[in-house]
């Protein structure tokens, strides 16, 4: 399994110690770079110690990269704020790389669940549909529809549609797609005013 790229930031002590422990960690580590652009593409994730708190890098580097964000402190409590979690010190090595795991693996939950739409934001862990501020809840079937409708480049047949959402289930029929059809383009022309977020030709239908 490819490692992850895990950047360090903090006093060189903080670094050194990670480091010595770096046979038994599951990530590699990148310490202190000046440089996002050198390496972003293949980051995964920052470890902060909280030392670096005061740095006023810090601000750029949350804005500049989308990787899950660690902090490493010895205080009882703190507040998450920009963080993804937060690493107790002192720690083990166990503890360090269950804490990595779990945050990388909701970071791909969360990049897997969401997906773009035109100019919408289709958020399928709470099941949104959002544009400017404004959003309307799916169904299981609306949502499995919008993904069917996107991953095709022409359009697609009633029937079609039908195999690969309802899978042909007794209690369904072509006029079932034309009736969620139906109703999925109202709910985005009552809250978007969007009367083509759905098209049709005599093929099918596509977004």
């Amino acid at each position: 399994m490819h490692k992850l790229n895990i950047l360090i930031y903090g006093p060189e002590s903080f670094f050194s110690t990670l480091n010595e422990l770096k046979n038994f960690l599951k990530f590699n580590l990148i310490y202190n770079k000046n440089d996002l652009s050198e390496i972003k593409k293949n980051l995964h994730g920052f470890i902060f110690h909280e030392q670096f708190l005061q740095n006023n890098k810090l601000e750029n580097i949350y804005n500049s990269s989308d990787c899950f964000k660690i902090l490493a402190t010895n205080k009882k409590k703190i507040e998450l704020k920009n963080f993804d979690n937060i690493l107790n010190l002192p720690t083990s090595i166990k503890e360090i790389n269950d804490l990595v795991d779990k945050c990388d693996a909701k970071k791909q939950f969360n990049k897997n669940s969401s997906i773009i739409i035109k100019s919408y934001f289709l958020d399928k862990n709470e099941k949104k549909l959002k544009k400017d501020n404004k959003f309307i809840m799916l169904t299981e079937k609306e949502i499995r529809l919008l993904e069917i409708l996107l991953k095709k480049d022409k359009a697609i047949s009633k029937e079609s549609i039908l195999s690969l959402v309802w899978n042909y289930s007794l209690e369904s029929d072509t006029h079932t797609v034309e009736t969620h059809i139906y109703r999925l383009r109202k709910k985005i022309s009552d809250k978007f005013s969007d009367e083509n977020f759905i098209l049709n030709n005599k093929e099918g239908y596509y977004i």
